[in-house]
């Protein structure tokens, strides 16, 4: 149970960093709400995609760790072209479009680990999870 709050709550935090920064450069709680539903879903569409590629990339890359850390790049930037898409459409601007597309990630790795300590404390501080008994 914890780990669907915790994932729910992680959804959440994206969703309203992704509000915060439309309606501070639109102030629009409309676009606002478009951002918060458009954006996490193109995301969440082209991931799969993302996902399989990279696959296939760390399968024949002779380094690991550098397929891994290409695969964080590559992702960041999807993240910031598809921040840069939502706001240039919903504002014809490439400067907000720009703004948003360095802003979504910046402000996502930097509060993220935030989110993810306070949940670590959570989860330490409701103790140990019960295992279910296997019939043997």
């Amino acid at each position: 149970m914890v780990i669907a709050a915790k994932k729910v709550s992680q959804v959440g935090t994206h969703m309203a960093i992704a509000f915060a920064i439309m309606y501070a450069m639109t102030g629009s709680v409309v676009f606002g709400g478009l951002a918060v539903l458009v954006e996490p879903v193109i995301n969440v569409l082209l991931l799969p995609y993302h996902q399989r590629l990279w696959a296939g990339i760390r399968r024949r890359a002779p380094a690991a760790l550098l397929a891994v850390a290409g695969e964080k790049l590559s992702q960041t930037a999807m993240h910031m072209a598809v921040a840069f898409a939502v706001m240039f459409w919903a504002t014809g601007s490439v400067a907000f479009g720009g703004l948003a597309a360095v802003l979504e990630p910046v402000l996502n790795v930097a509060l993220m680990p935030w989110h993810d300590r306070l949940w670590e404390r959570l989860e330490a501080a409701a103790g140990p999870r019960p295992r279910l008994a296997v019939a043997g």
